[in-house]
């Protein structure tokens, strides 16, 4: 396997914090005994966790107004598998990566399977992009994709997301995540009715092609570019276009797609009980689609999530197979240790939803002691899991502290030598 990180450089950091380290995970397992949870159960439960890294999330993200590259970006598909090996080889938690085609096109799927298997990763779900016009493309979608007016507009991205499908079958992957930008931007602009029909029209053909052990994963986003209406703009109108294709159709939830303060935990809840989540786009907003890093604005809000998906997990909720991804935007950060952060905060909110005392909680519910319910969720929160999740990197190989082993190696110096600089643009979201 190639490590780009030297090996020997990860253990001598671990070496130096490793006092510290026993210190806080010796503390941090007397006191969960103290409340009945086996810390070595948490840390093979932190080791048996994954998260998949979009391809375009190592690249410098962006605004409508203005982009300021960074140095050392991937140039193309080759780089961003080198850049998510790095990910993974210091966080040992993030095992697949999520492509985007056009974006990550090669002449040999393959080979580019075997070249990702050298850096201990898989492929995640396959993504579509019928949201920009390509050279080569007949028609445009400036009026949308699935839901244009024109058949032969709808055709070309029907084929485009079969295409996918095809390339994601080589890939080893299992999933295509569509997403569409259709709307409108002016009230009669189009009939809100036939566009929907439109879709779920384009979508049965998509559907149709998927291979028997595949899963179609729908994306809601509640709006851009499509500002006055847009089609798929909320988990309700998901879940009918899922409901209307069948069981192999399912519901994306991405932690910004949605109003502010809406309770999405909720959305996961009621999506569990129909059977039809299909798992997670991780990031995080303070206004909308910010795509922030995850757990960096409301960690609360993050666990309460897993406390659902846990409870689900160990209650044995019906089709309950969610698939994890972050996806965010990184603008002024390096996009590596943005990613790298996230994955931890991500799985810090699981290992913290796992402390949680279900049967305590259960009772305080039916007795409806309404603060001695909250106060068990609180518990379980506000426990520090550090001292697990870095015993679980450790123990894969990993860093106690990727971050701080990242900046030791001075790998964005490395290969800043061999990739050159990208000129700013004007406007443009990776």
């Amino acid at each position: 396997m190639t490590e780009l990180i030297s090996a020997d450089l990860i253990g001598s950091l671990n070496e130096q914090t490793r006092p510290a380290h026993e210190d806080d995970f010796g503390a941090l397992g007397r006191q969960l005994a103290r409340r009945g949870i086996d810390i070595e159960a948490q840390v093979a439960r932190a080791m048996q966790w994954s998260v998949a890294i979009p391809t375009w999330g190592v690249g410098t993200g962006g605004t409508r107004f203005a982009r300021f590259p960074g140095p050392g970006e991937p140039r193309g598909i080759h780089d961003k598998l080198a850049d998510c090996g790095v990910i993974q080889q210091l966080t040992r938690g993030t095992r697949t990566v999520s492509p985007h085609f056009p974006w990550d096109e090669v002449s040999d799927y393959n080979a580019l399977r075997q070249e990702a298997a050298q850096f201990g990763l898989g492929f995640d779900a396959v993504n579509s992009n019928t949201f920009q016009d390509q050279i080569d493309q007949t028609h445009s979608y400036k009026y949308g994709s699935l839901a244009n007016a024109s058949a032969a507009t709808r055709a070309q991205a029907v084929a485009h997301n079969i295409r996918c499908i095809e390339i994601g079958k080589q890939l080893g992957a299992q999933a295509i995540t569509v997403w569409i930008g259709d709307g409108t931007n002016f009230p009669g602009q189009q009939s809100l009715t036939r566009m929907y029909e439109n879709y779920l029209s384009a979508m049965q053909d998509i559907y149709a092609a998927l291979p028997a052990d595949w899963s179609m994963f729908i994306e809601h986003k509640m709006y851009e570019p499509a500002f006055y209406s847009t089609v798929i703009s909320d988990w309700g109108s998901s879940l009918i276009a899922a409901q209307t294709l069948g069981h192999k159709a399912k519901c994306l939830v991405d932690l910004g797609h949605h109003a502010p303060n809406v309770n999405i935990e909720q959305i996961v809840a009621r999506l569990i009980h129909v059977g039809k989540l299909a798992g997670f786009h991780f990031n995080d907003s303070k206004y909308g689609d910010d795509d922030l890093d995850s757990g960096s604005v409301d960690p609360f809000r993050l666990f309460l999530v897993f406390n659902e998906l846990v409870d689900a997990e160990q209650r044995g909720a019906r089709d309950f197979r969610p698939a994890y991804m972050i996806d965010q935007s990184h603008n002024v950060t390096d996009p590596i240790e943005s990613l790298m952060c996230s994955a931890i905060e991500i799985a810090r909110a699981r290992v913290q939803a796992s402390l949680v005392d279900r049967k305590a909680l259960a009772e305080a519910q039916e007795a409806n002691d309404v603060l001695g319910a909250h106060r068990q969720l609180k518990a379980a929160f506000i426990t520090d899991v550090s001292p697990i999740l870095a015993e679980a990197r450790r123990r894969q190989g990993g860093a106690h502290d990727p971050v701080a082993a990242y900046r030791a190696a001075a790998y964005r110096a490395q290969v800043a030598k061999d990739r050159p600089a990208i000129r700013g643009a004007s406007s443009g979201i990776v």
